[in-house]
């Protein structure tokens, strides 16, 4: 039988489009819908298209379950209308969307070269599950990293030199404030400085004048940059004195918040306010005839305190206590003059303790006394003496 025959006499053949397949949602509903779209255009396009569910699988192929599968994916992405018949026991009217239909083949049609190009990032994407043993585990390949040789850092400096030279330079300024790795902190400035960024310290460096100069900015309430009025320190002082504070801890929490722009700003402005009502409370007692108007304690003048002060009263009260005297240079000395007393008894203890020849021999004519004789001499070979056929003698006999 000739294979155009044996075609015949199967019957019709059904033909779907693998483009509406993929924005239908599968073969199956592909098939379905084609078949709505035939039979509406052959018959009117106007009208509703009644089918039954043995006619579409005579005419399509599809049984029950699969025409309800392809139901739902078209109805699922508003293809398809569908409407009960009255009258004709439930049976079912279809109405395809084409306009929908060609909406989604223009939101989503895809050339072959796009999809087997997401074909193969979704092939890249996909995990790759990798068998290990746990007792043989796989070596991996080491990352490796190129490594640029003979690397110096590159920037404004004309020679490694005055790079040293900066360098030196950051890092005493590093130790003066107080940076817990000073090294690594001038290792950021100078890598900042090859990536691009602007350092003010290297404008002070060339200018010649000191590191971080240029970069301190006096407040109101600041005699010179970093140093406030005496008045509004000790203010702020006695604010922290008054709280229980210790001595110590109320000056450094003052200036703490002094050291503090927003803070400080804030603190500044009341203390203008306490000082401005102050004035005029003493310029309304003048009027009254009050000659020294009350002041706060913080606003009188006070000798500034320092070392060379504290250490002259100390020495005014005890001539032997001094902020010296607790130095390490003087505590080092103490501690190896005291060694070298100690060292000295000792020596004249030992000289002194060493008994005469004369009386570990006559020790040594009875059997108690040779036995500690014996011992004595072994626990303290510096006496220089040592037991011979039972009589003591000395080891060093000139």
């Amino acid at each position: 039988m000739k294979l155009g025959v044996f075609w015949r006499q199967i019957g019709q053949p059904m033909v779907y489009y693998p483009q509406i397949a993929k924005v239908t949602g599968g073969v199956t509903a592909a098939v379905f819908f084609c078949h709505l779209c035939q039979s509406q255009s052959s018959s009117n396009s106007q009208e509703w298209i009644s089918i039954t569910v043995e006619q579409m699988e005579a005419e399509t192929g599809l049984n029950s379950s699969e025409q309800e599968l392809a139901l739902r994916q078209l109805k699922a992405r508003s293809l398809l209308k569908e409407r009960i018949v009255r009258g004709k026991n439930g049976a079912l009217e279809f109405w395809p969307d084409l306009e929908a239909l060609e909406k989604r083949l223009e939101d989503n049609l895809i050339t072959p070269e796009d999809s087997q190009a997401s074909l193969i990032q979704v092939q890249d994407k996909t995990p790759r599950t990798i068998k290990e043993d746990k007792y043989f585990p796989v070596r991996r390949q080491a990352i490796a990293v190129q490594v640029t040789p003979n690397y110096q850092f590159s920037g404004p400096w004309e020679s490694p030199a005055q790079l040293n030279e900066f360098q030196r330079r950051l890092l005493e300024y590093a130790k003066i404030q107080g940076y817990p790795n000073p090294s690594g902190w001038v290792f950021k400035v100078i890598d900042g400085m090859t990536k691009g960024l602007l350092s003010p310290f290297w404008d002070e460096f060339v200018a010649g004048i000191a590191l971080g100069e240029s970069q301190k900015v006096k407040r109101d309430w600041e005699i010179e940059p970093g140093v406030p009025y005496p008045a509004f320190e000790e203010e702020r002082i006695q604010y922290y004195l008054s709280k229980g504070e210790p001595l110590e801890a109320a000056v450094s929490k003052a200036r703490h918040d002094l050291r503090n722009p927003v803070i400080g700003k804030d603190l500044w402005s009341g203390f203008l306010r306490k000082c401005d009502r102050i004035a005029d409370e003493a310029l309304a007692a003048n009027k009254m005839g009050v000659q020294t108007p009350y002041l706060p304690s913080s606003f009188t003048e006070r000798q500034e305190i320092t070392k060379e002060t504290v250490m002259q009263k100390l020495a005014a009260v005890n001539p032997q206590f001094s902020l010296e005297a607790s130095g390490s240079d003087s505590l080092n000395e103490r501690i190896l003059a005291a060694e070298e007393k100690a060292a000295d008894r000792k020596d004249n203890k030992s000289a002194s303790d060493v008994p005469p020849l004369a009386t570990l021999q006559e020790m040594c004519k009875t059997a108690i006394g040779r036995s500690l004789v014996t011992k004595q001499i072994a626990e303290h070979p510096e006496w220089g003496y040592e037991i011979v056929d039972g009589n003591v003698v000395d080891s060093i006999p000139f």
